[in-house]
């Protein structure tokens, strides 16, 4: 999966650290707005879920996958971006396991799809020690050395 991303050219490293973590979803999106995956309609219900439901897209310390229903008005078809930020986003003052640098931003036109897409990230980020060497990269050429360095690992690439 760490091949999909840089294939698809769907990995950025922010320049700038987001002021807030509604800035941080606007920015996880960028390249999904720029390849016309989606739209702002989308962008907007991310942010609306996490207000409504709180920071749920943490899934673990560390690593948010924003995303919005598979019946989204403003997805157009089906990807996955990864964004580093420059530092951390706090989600809640109150639960630093809920700050994040590490995002995957998630869109898919149908259900089946969306499952899919999230099974496979989830399984991508159970490989011991690749959130570390990911959140420890600050930009492309240092993202290619951890695919090469986790190449041997199926589901990576």
């Amino acid at each position: 999966m760490l091949h999909y991303f840089f294939d698809n050219q769907l990995i950025r490293y922010c320049e700038e650290q987001p002021a807030d973590w509604r800035e941080a979803i606007k920015e996880s999106c960028q390249l999904l707005l720029e390849q016309q995956v989606i739209d702002q309609v989308y962008v907007d219900e991310v942010i609306s879920s996490v207000e409504e439901f709180g920071p749920y897209i943490v899934i673990v310390p560390g690593v948010a996958m924003p995303h919005s229903s598979e019946q989204s008005q403003g997805v157009f078809g089906t990807a996955i971006s990864f964004t580093k930020m420059k530092e951390p986003v706090v989600f809640n003052d109150q639960d630093a396991e809920k700050n994040a640098s590490l995002f995957f931003t998630l869109a898919a036109k149908n259900p089946e799809e969306h499952i899919q897409n999230i099974s496979n990230l989830s399984e991508m980020l159970m490989t011991e020690g690749l959130i570390g060497a990911l959140e420890a990269t600050d930009n492309l050429d240092e993202f290619q050395e951890v695919m090469r360095q986790f190449s041997g690992e199926g589901h990576l690439d």
